[in-house]
């Protein structure tokens, strides 16, 4: 049987729970698990919201752009697009302006879905950062991005 030797973890810590990358999956679904609630009341799931946000910015995103910037396969993305055409909150063209994308926009009823579910989500995003001291809040958000800029390599 062939020994195995321990594996130092990346940083001291007693145990898992105490790894940087547990904490942050432990705030990532803590933040899920509200913005669910929040969103329900809306009805809205956190990738419909994601992409109403997306459009509003970025109007005439295609599905590919609306699944990177919501961090979902382009099929997810293709259902969640779906659910939101079907309830009259956005519109696909029906032929491309160039190449194969069809071009995403919101609706009136989406643009007004939106206003009323941000309120829901900047509050939960106002509570989550109201916990940390607001002279750290610059380095956290640089630090986040380092971090995933060090994994994107």
């Amino acid at each position: 049987m062939e020994e195995r030797l321990p594996v130092p973890p990346p940083h001291p810590a007693q145990d898992v729970t105490e790894h940087v990358g547990y904490r942050l999956k432990r705030a990532a679904a803590a933040l899920r698990g509200a913005m669910d609630r929040a969103l329900r009341e809306h009805d809205l799931t956190v990738p419909q919201y994601s992409c109403l946000e997306l459009l509003d910015e970025q109007p005439g995103l295609s599905n590919a752009g609306l699944a990177r910037g919501t961090f979902v396969t382009r099929q997810s993305a293709n259902v969640v697009l779906r659910g939101l055409e079907d309830a009259g909150l956005i519109v696909r063209a029906a032929h491309a302006e160039h190449g194969r994308a069809l071009p995403v926009h919101l609706t009136p009823a989406g643009q007004q879905r939106l206003h009323a579910a941000r309120g829901a989500v900047y509050a939960i995003e106002t509570r989550m950062i109201e916990a940390v001291p607001a002279q750290r809040l610059t380095a956290l958000l640089a630090d986040l991005d380092t971090m995933a800029a060090a994994l994107d390599a």
